[in-house]
């Protein structure tokens, strides 16, 4: 005995629409493009990397030559140092989370110490008439300019309030790290004239002469700095 059930027009049964042939194409799409994600992230599929990697190419010009110095000084010692910057920048009555930043940072460079040589003039250097003796009067050891190594120096964190990242985003250097950058360079030469470099220099110079003068028949080389 067959049951038939008539559907009236105030029935919840709908007929299921059919998915248009486009849908189904542009989902097909999106699951190859999943998989193939995923398999990068995995490692799945060999040579995949490649396809999606980037590639980096050097556009720059050649440098141009500005200017020619010539140089008299004798870089004596060199000091290498490290210092741990913690900048933080805060907004007056703005918490952190809307405006103001806090970068900490990890610079490393190297400070030259020398002796200019160049200063030194004809009554500072005195030979006795045997040529066995002589006497020489230098100017004082200097500091060089502290120079930062980039590939021993880096930011180990970065904080940023809404306001600054937003600002990032029209910025032309966004993400700068020139502040923290020049306070390192600051802490690192002050670090220097503090480490007894020039002192070293000084010792370093003396016994470079004593050692030079020594090999041209000198017996007595005395050295004193001051100028």
């Amino acid at each position: 005995m067959t049951t038939s059930v008539k559907r009236t027009p105030g029935s919840d049964s709908r007929t299921p629409r059919r998915v248009p042939g486009w849908a189904k194409a542009v989902t097909a799409v999106v699951l190859v493009l999943a998989v193939l994600f995923v398999g990068l992230r995995l490692t799945v599929l060999p040579g995949l990397k490649d396809l999606f990697g980037t590639e980096t190419q050097d556009r720059s010009g050649p440098a141009l030559l500005k200017s020619i110095q010539d140089i008299s000084r004798y870089d004596a010692a060199s000091g290498n140092f490290q210092v741990v910057v913690d900048l933080e920048k805060d907004a007056k009555f703005l918490p952190d989370a809307i405006r103001g930043s806090r970068t900490l940072y990890v610079g490393a460079g190297t400070v030259d110490a020398y002796v200019d040589l160049g200063k030194v003039g004809e009554n500072d250097v005195r030979v006795d008439e045997d040529r066995t003796s002589a006497t020489l009067r230098l100017p004082r050891a200097q500091l060089g300019r502290p120079a930062l190594d980039p590939d021993r120096s880096y930011a180990v964190s970065k904080q940023r309030g809404f306001l600054d990242r937003l600002g990032d985003l029209f910025s032309d250097n966004p993400n700068s790290e020139q502040a923290v950058q020049q306070l390192a360079v600051r802490h690192i030469g002050d670090a220097a004239e503090e480490s007894g470099l020039t002192a070293r220099a000084e010792s370093n110079t003396t016994e470079m002469l004593q050692g030079l003068l020594g090999s041209l028949g000198f017996e007595k080389v005395r050295v004193s700095y001051g100028k």
